[in-house]
């Protein structure tokens, strides 16, 4: 069963990996890049603090928590444990796989953490602010970036698929803390008065 199924991942990971041009491969780049984010970051931030004073700080806090939780997890969790080699390290795809600007990443690529942190901000943000046009846009934008890393050749489908539901999963898990946190610092000051 496991056996067809990364069969499965990397016949999938061939198909859309060979679907490059010089056009795109400048462009998976840019968005593959985390620096090239930072104007985002920047926004995000600027707007949750400006919109929401104090409270945006918590909220900053539990999304900042949610990225490190899936960051970390996605490494020791998984990368360390199952060792599976990146699309771009394994010999048996050697000669039928494109890479750009001979970028291999790290030796192990289960699960991606491109995915994982831009799936937990995603969800996390997205629950925080409760905007269906706003969460549309950043579930579009982590999906981006998560097929990204198929098209430079470093992650496998289902490292992708894996990363996003950690991150999503993760991003919930803060999300629903926050909320309980919320709902216990409102009943102490409902007491207090």
């Amino acid at each position: 069963m496991l056996d067809k199924l990364l069969t499965y991942d990397t016949s999938a990971f061939l198909r859309i990996n060979q679907l490059n041009s010089p056009f795109w491969d400048r462009i998976m780049w840019v968005v593959s890049g985390k620096v090239e984010w930072i104007p985002l970051y920047l926004a995000l931030i600027a707007y949750l603090l400006i919109r929401y004073r104090k409270k945006g700080l918590i909220m900053l806090l539990t999304v900042l928590v949610s990225i490190v939780l899936a960051d970390q997890i996605a490494v020791h969790a998984f990368k360390e444990v199952f060792l599976r080699l990146r699309p771009s390290h394994n010999p048996s795809l050697a000669d039928c796989i494109h890479l750009v600007n001979h970028y291999r990443g790290g030796a192990y690529g289960f699960v991606s953490n491109h995915a994982a942190n831009s799936f937990a901000l995603a969800t996390t943000i997205s629950l925080l602010l409760h905007n269906r046009y706003f969460s549309i846009a950043i579930f579009l934008w982590a999906a981006l970036v998560s097929y990204s890393r198929i098209y430079l050749g470093v992650h496998y489908p289902g490292d992708i698929l894996a990363g996003a539901l950690l991150g999503a999963g993760l991003g919930s898990l803060c999300y629903y803390v926050y909320q309980k946190a919320e709902w216990k610092l409102n009943q102490r000051l409902q007491h207090r008065a």
